[in-house]
């Protein structure tokens, strides 16, 4: 591997990921760290990056706090019942204290956010959301981290965290390769924020074949959020809280704006309303959580689950009504132009107009992220002022190994931040940062050219095994010594699908399932050992497979620790049916131990900071 170049880069803060996570950690970084250096780096190209990069028709959180529409408190209270009372409420409390004034740089960078014109204030869409003509969302936000750090590095996939060698457990830096000239990138940083993307592809999509491409959550997003910090011994927490959703059929198209401004609404294929006649069902399995307002995502997912099950499906959403007034179907539309132009494609190729038919609806495939609507992710310390002792542990957002901060997708706890929210997580644990490495003052981290050394040898080493193992086949792709990167993956997506309770078993496992799960991913892990890459694209896919095998292991043991059934909807405990507040109200917490790969799992409390 000598041949490969190496890029050396000394900085005093990396940031890996170039999403809105990542933007706000960078702009926010030059804010307060003036005179420090500042990096970012990012796997794709930070304009069109991240779960923005198409556009986005709404921001999906915003308080409205200067007209007094909605104060952080409420927005705790919305996100712990959503999430069957498990979130932590100093993290969603922090985050809703500050998204605000996100929203307003956006604006002020040149984000077109509709108002409604009786009283001047921006368009909601819900009680949360606003609506944005969000086609340039990303380049704007990019544009203002772009003019931030003293560099971004496009194209680069971050493999692995470096460990300074100087303390125990505290992070060095992070290398990776970049995946068009094959450059070897060395990173030495003191604070390292990771903003990169959580995991779609670890479950079987619904959309195979060349349909891979469009699923959602984006299909690039590798789970390098949760394997980049479990590698190193981080913490994570509320893995098992994967989120399936509810989307239009074949292009994953979104349902909220159509929901919550068009006020459509689903039926069953016979034309009924199904969600009522499953009420008794799911109060038996989990109590007055059902009668909570609004009816918590996940069993309203349930109840179309079970509607389908019963052989009353397909449902459909009903759009024919509202497609009748002409402003509403430009909506309707647009909607789509602006972030999912694939699905107006497969309605368009299918025959379907909203106007005249009323379209399939389906539920996703399960995936993990924690800028979304659930809470898994990384453990991490709370802000100050209000984290109990438990949840805080010196700076806001730092995870259980030194000096390594998260915002987005991947801090676990925060459930309903999306764009907005990871924006504002980036800022906030950018300061963090800033301040973490001001109190270090002439400490120095140690990283040797030997961990830098030995990284790189195992990075390049698929494109050894394709190179030799070539030469042992005459025909085909089938090698006696390597896997290829959609082997591998297609085996990932089975046992996860099969064991870990995706769309081919309607969501349920057990222990026995978990456990089997966990045996068939360690002897995966031992494969990928062996995996081959023909081409530095080929090198980037069979990184991402490890991140995601990595994550998908984390996600099997949380699951399997869990005794019960917390989020009908999401997946099923068959052993454990009910949701168990006595035993299970409380956040699950992990590590992986970097020399030995074996987990711990352990309950943390669950702290109501707010009435």
């Amino acid at each position: 591997m000598a041949k490969r170049k190496t890029v050396w880069e000394d900085c005093d803060i990396l940031v890996v990921g170039g999403g809105m996570a990542g933007t706000g950690a960078s702009y926010e970084a030059r804010y307060w760290g003036r005179d420090m250096r500042i990096i970012c780096a990012e796997k794709a190209n930070i304009d069109r990056s991240g779960a923005v990069a198409q556009g986005l028709y709404a921001i999906n959180c915003y308080m409205g706090m200067q007209w007094d529409e909605n104060q952080p408190e409420d927005h705790v209270r919305y996100a712990r019942n959503d999430l069957m009372g498990l979130v932590r409420e100093d993290l969603a409390f922090d985050m809703a204290r500050h998204v605000d004034s996100a929203v307003h740089k956006f604006e002020e960078w040149g984000l077109p956010i509709m108002r409604n014109e009786e009283t001047g204030r921006y368009q909601r869409e819900g009680k949360w959301q606003i609506m944005i003509h969000g086609e340039s969302y990303k380049p704007i936000v990019a544009e203002a981290a772009r003019k931030s750090v003293d560099k971004i590095y496009n194209r680069i996939m971050i493999t692995h965290l470096l460990m300074d060698e100087a303390k125990e457990n505290r992070v060095g830096g992070a290398v990776g390769f970049n995946c068009r000239t094959g450059d070897y990138h060395v990173f030495r940083a003191k604070a390292v924020i990771v903003g990169a993307g959580g995991a779609s592809h670890i479950f079987k999509p619904r959309s195979v074949g060349e349909g891979m491409g469009r699923t959602w959550y984006a299909p690039w997003s590798s789970g390098s959020a949760y394997a980049l910090p479990i590698q190193v011994g981080a913490k994570m927490t509320q893995m098992e809280n994967r989120i399936v959703l509810t989307r239009f059929k074949d292009g994953y198209g979104p349902v909220g704006a159509y929901f919550l401004h068009l006020k459509t609404y689903t039926q069953n294929t016979y034309g009924e309303e199904y969600e009522s006649k499953w009420y008794e069902h799911t109060k038996a399995m989990v109590g007055e959580y059902i009668d909570h307002t609004p009816t918590p995502t996940c069993l309203r997912n349930h109840a179309f689950i079970e509607e389908v099950k019963a052989g009353r499906g397909p449902i459909h959403m009903v759009t024919m009504e509202a497609f009748q007034d002409p402003h509403l179907e430009v909506i309707g539309w647009e909607n789509f132009l602006g972030m999912t132009v694939g699905q107006a494609v497969v309605w368009a190729s299918q025959n379907i107009d909203p106007k005249y038919t009323n379209p399939e609806l389906t539920t996703s495939e399960p995936y993990v992220m924690g800028s979304h609507a659930t809470c898994s992710g990384a453990w991490v310390s709370g802000p100050e002022d209000i984290s109990p002792p438990e949840y805080f542990w010196g700076y806001n957002r730092m995870l259980t190994v030194e000096g390594l901060f998260g915002a987005g997708d991947t801090v676990g706890g925060t459930a309903h931040k999306f764009s907005s929210g990871s924006f504002t997580e980036g800022r906030i644990a950018a300061k963090a940062a800033v301040k973490y490495i001001q109190d270090m003052g002439d400490d120095k981290i140690k990283v040797s050219n030997k961990q830098c050394d030995d990284l790189k040898e195992i990075i390049y080493k698929p494109l050894e095994n394709y190179t030799v193992g070539r030469n042992e086949i005459t025909a085909g792709t089938v090698s006696p010594s390597y896997i290829l990167p959609i082997q591998g993956l297609q085996r990932l997506e089975k046992i996860m699908d099969e064991y870990c309770g995706g769309i081919g078993v309607n969501y349920m496992t057990n222990g026995n399932l978990l456990t089997k799960c966990i045996e068939l991913l360690e002897i995966l892990q031992e494969d990928l050992e062996h995996i081959g890459a023909e081409d530095l694209h080929q090198l980037m896919r069979g990184w991402e497979l490890r991140h995601r095998t990595i994550t998908s292991e984390c996600v099997a043991q949380h699951t399997l620790f869990r005794e019960e059934t917390r989020w009908p909807g999401y997946y099923y405990r068959g052993d454990h049916m009910k949701l168990d507040d006595e035993n299970w109200h409380c956040l699950t917490v992990s590590r992986r131990d970097p020399k030995t790969a074996k987990w711990t799992m352990e309950k943390a409390p669950l702290y109501h900071i707010v009435d």
